[in-house]
């Protein structure tokens, strides 16, 4: 988290929005859970997505694209514990996947809440080459931040110079499953002190 943070400089703060709390059902606070690898990415004045992965040659097994850029989610970071709350709607089992409930990772779009502030909404991606190229980079990164060369030539005209750099943060998160409609993603401190300062909350309602 720290060298996260040294990468950037804060202009500007997170507008304030409509306020949110974390519903009773989900904790503040990791109990014991899987453990999986979490990579935040994004281009410094683009919007960061969310990777998760269980295994880091893997297909990430949730991809979103979060409704905030880099530099406000680490200013947001910078001054203390964030806590990221998803939520979506449930949709009737016949007109949501084939007359099937939609498993809760494939919901298309989710309202984001950025500790307690209502900020958008984050959308579900596939993983492309340009996805992969950033997974495939930080492969053998367990835990740690930093920037991601771009792709190719075209990419650095197209969104390096508007956007910025492509900057990275990798690390352990334990995932925890509250029933087939809320899970929970706590990230973890290396050296194992203190709670959670990023926690990601995902809840269809």
């Amino acid at each position: 988290m720290r060298s996260f943070l040294c990468i950037f400089t804060f202009p500007t703060m997170i507008p304030a929005c409509k306020f949110f709390t974390i519903p009773s059902n989900f904790s503040i606070t990791p109990s014991t859970g899987r453990k999986v690898t979490g990579t935040l990415f994004g281009h410094r004045r683009g919007h960061i997505s969310f990777a998760v992965q269980l295994d880091p040659r893997e297909e990430p097994l949730l991809l979103l694209e979060l409704a905030i850029s880099t530099t406000s989610l680490v200013k947001e970071m910078s001054s203390g514990l964030v806590r990221i709350a998803l939520e979506c709607e449930k949709v009737h089992a016949a007109a949501s996947h084939g007359g099937r409930h939609r498993k809760l990772f494939q919901e298309p779009a989710w309202t984001m809440y950025c500790n307690g502030r209502k900020c958008g909404y984050a959308v579900s991606r596939t993983c492309g080459e340009r996805e992969w190229h950033v997974l495939r980079t930080v492969q053998s990164v367990s835990v740690g931040a930093g920037v991601i060369p771009l792709l190719e030539d075209g990419e650095k005209e197209s969104n390096g110079g508007s956007e910025g750099e492509l900057m990275y943060m990798r690390a352990r998160f334990e995932r925890v499953v509250g029933s087939r409609d809320s899970e929970a993603f706590y990230m973890l401190n290396p050296d194992g002190s203190g709670g959670p300062e990023l926690s990601i909350f995902l809840l269809r309602i």
